[in-house]
């Protein structure tokens, strides 16, 4: 516990990419060594990096929704723990959100995650974290990876991002409420217990 609770206020006060970043670093991130599911997003947007607290936004009420928990149980760190991709709101590009800095999850996660033994399933939100803890694994696009989530079950789930700007491939897309939601909800409720 000492070792991650050190390697958790080392991450809080990062600063590495401090001048490539609009608003500033203010990592955001959760985690226990306790927590048996692992939730590894994209990167923070701008309301969490106001409020500090992962998910805390609209993307972050979809995903509850999904996993059909309260904010209570979502937030209890002892249970599940929140590391993505880029712990800092990367800006704005063109079309939202930049992707996650690099060198984040290069720096970070390696030394993170081996920390968080407890974990059993590792929810794998969007393209960036499916493609860096999938590898070669990982299907030619996300639809391909989430379609086939049964190839990376039980440790893995792929999912796309909850962002309100999804509704366009949710609709496209019915087989993931019919088929995938009802799996991710009993395995995260089989881990929550």
């Amino acid at each position: 516990m000492a070792e991650l609770d050190a390697l958790l206020a080392d991450i809080r006060a990062c600063r590495l990419c401090e001048g490539k970043l609009l608003l500033g670093p203010r990592p955001v991130l959760r985690a226990s060594p306790s927590a048996r599911l692992l939730i590894v997003g994209q990167a923070p947007g701008t309301k969490v990096h106001a409020s500090g607290i992962p998910w805390d936004d609209a993307s972050g009420e979809r995903l509850r929704d999904w996993l059909q928990i309260d904010r209570e149980t979502f937030y209890d760190e002892r249970r599940i723990a929140v590391v993505p991709m880029g712990l800092c709101y990367p800006g704005r590009g063109k079309s939202g959100d930049l992707p996650p800095r690099p060198e984040c999850a290069a720096t970070w996660h390696p030394r993170l995650l081996p920390l968080l033994t407890e974990v059993e399933c590792v929810l794998l939100v969007g393209q960036y974290a499916q493609r860096y803890l999938l590898g070669k694994r990982c299907g030619a696009t996300l639809t391909d990876t989430v379609r086939h989530w049964r190839d990376y079950a039980p440790r893995y789930l792929p999912l796309p991002h909850p962002s309100p700007r999804n509704q366009l491939w949710l609709r496209r897309n019915p087989w993931f409420a019919d088929d995938v939601l009802p799996a991710l909800r009993n395995r995260v409720g089989d881990l929550l217990r």
